[in-house]
């Protein structure tokens, strides 16, 4: 984590905003920028915590912050505490204690053994750009305040990043969403993340999930999350990556492209090639459109790669799905308010069906696949190689990448469906 002074304009500076507005402190609108409101609100949060006041952001400054961007502590059971109390100290609830700590005892709490304590706001942040480095603290605040959450890695990026997997249920029953296969469709991934922390909620306290029974599809359904498949190009799109050579190579094959904005525009890997163009699903035909639309050269977007799966990213993907062989799998993108639901003349068993009900509860229109961008897709690939329902989820409207303020009414149309996606196959 390197310094900021004064004046930086950086997504991270969005992560220190929301910090300090969970800390209690003001630092006006997360806007990307340090200025001097955020300035004095920092000032503030330190003077609070005897921390050295500095004209830069510090890894001091992070570290202070950690706690409010993971949303949790770490505490030592004092005689005399009990989980009402500690509720009260720390402005959360006893579930919330609760379902961090499946283990303890309320009744019988042992002086010198560590509680997690959730702090009173759900940990994924919706007002923010998600970038990798956000992603990384999300995770690591889901994974610790709802321990039912398993987290696994299927693969690492190009630029070195690992591609999480989350876990959460133990049905046989096993579906598969995925989000940000493309860099500047970001705002996809805390979609799924906040779905699933209303989720894991929901299971912890006997409540529900789209009007859904919570336990009853964590029994009977096995969910498998991938929140980022392309973190390098979501660092890239959000501007998180702004120096180093993986930024130099981006910077020299986006002249190529003058027509697509920088770095607003790119959707591919580290590499320049589009990861949603990858799979073996017709990917010659792919091929051949895209270099017909002058996609001929890693950039920015619609480049093919080298081969199908040429990309660590694609590669991992692919390997993971063969592993386990979903029932249904949601793949989120942007832009558009549309569900595709067929590839070519394959029609998958009530894949229709289906789709009209997600299209019903969502709002969102379904659509036949236009022939030019139905080709190499990875839920062109599911469909073909497995014969099993799969759908694109177009969320939004807009030029791509969709303003974060569009979040809550993106999320409000698709919580059902997603909460539906857990069993309509089964």
């Amino acid at each position: 984590m390197r310094d900021y002074p004064l004046g930086t304009k950086h997504p991270d500076i969005d992560l220190i905003q929301l910090g300090l507005i969970r800390a209690g402190y003001d630092p006006g609108t997360i806007d990307s920028i340090f200025g001097p409101r955020t300035q004095t609100a920092l000032a503030h949060f330190r003077a609070d915590r005897d921390l050295p006041a500095t004209p830069a952001i510090t890894r001091v400054d992070w570290r202070a912050l950690v706690p409010f961007l993971v949303g949790y502590v770490r505490r030592r059971i004092q005689p005399g505490d009990t989980f009402f109390a500690l509720a009260n100290r720390f402005r959360t609830t006893v579930a919330a204690i609760e379902a961090a700590n499946p283990d303890a005892a309320p009744d019988a709490l042992q002086p010198g053994h560590m509680l997690t304590i959730p702090l009173g706001f759900p940990v994924v942040p919706t007002n923010v750009h998600f970038t990798s480095r956000a992603l990384f603290y999300t995770l690591k605040g889901l994974t610790v305040r709802y321990p039912h959450i398993r987290q696994e890695r299927i693969g690492k990026s190009l630029g070195g990043l690992d591609l999480p997997v989350l876990l959460f249920g133990f049905g046989d029953h096993a579906v598969s969403y995925n989000a940000a296969h493309h860099g500047n469709e970001w705002i996809t991934t805390p979609v799924l993340l906040k779905f699933l922390e209303d989720y894991a909620h929901a299971q912890s306290t006997g409540g529900q999930i789209g009007n859904l029974d919570a336990a009853a599809l964590y029994a009977t359904t096995t969910l498998h999350l991938i929140p980022m498949v392309c973190p390098d190009g979501v660092d890239i799109a959000t501007g998180a990556l702004d120096s180093g050579p993986f930024y130099e190579y981006a910077t020299l094959l986006a002249e190529h492209y003058p027509h697509i904005p920088f770095p607003d525009g790119w959707k591919a890997n580290a590499r320049g090639v589009d990861i949603n163009l990858q799979y073996p699903a017709s990917w010659e035909q792919a091929k051949e459109i895209k270099f017909a639309q002058g996609f001929t050269r890693p950039g920015p977007r619609d480049y093919v790669g080298r081969s199908a799966l040429s990309e660590p990213e694609s590669r991992a993907m692919y390997d993971y799905t063969l592993r386990h062989e979903f029932a249904l799998t949601l793949s989120y993108h942007s832009q558009g308010q549309v569900i595709y639901w067929q590839y070519l003349d394959y029609l998958p068993p009530n894949s229709r069906e289906i789709g009209e009900v997600f299209a019903q509860l969502s709002g969102y229109a379904l659509e036949d696949t236009p022939f030019a961008s139905g080709h190499a897709g990875y839920r062109d690939w599911f469909i073909q190689h497995f014969n099993r329902p799969g759908y694109t989820i177009e969320v939004g409207r807009g030029v791509n990448p969709l303003p974060i303020s569009q979040f809550d009414k993106i999320y409000a149309d698709n919580q059902a469906m997603l909460a539906m996606g857990l069993i309509i196959s089964a």
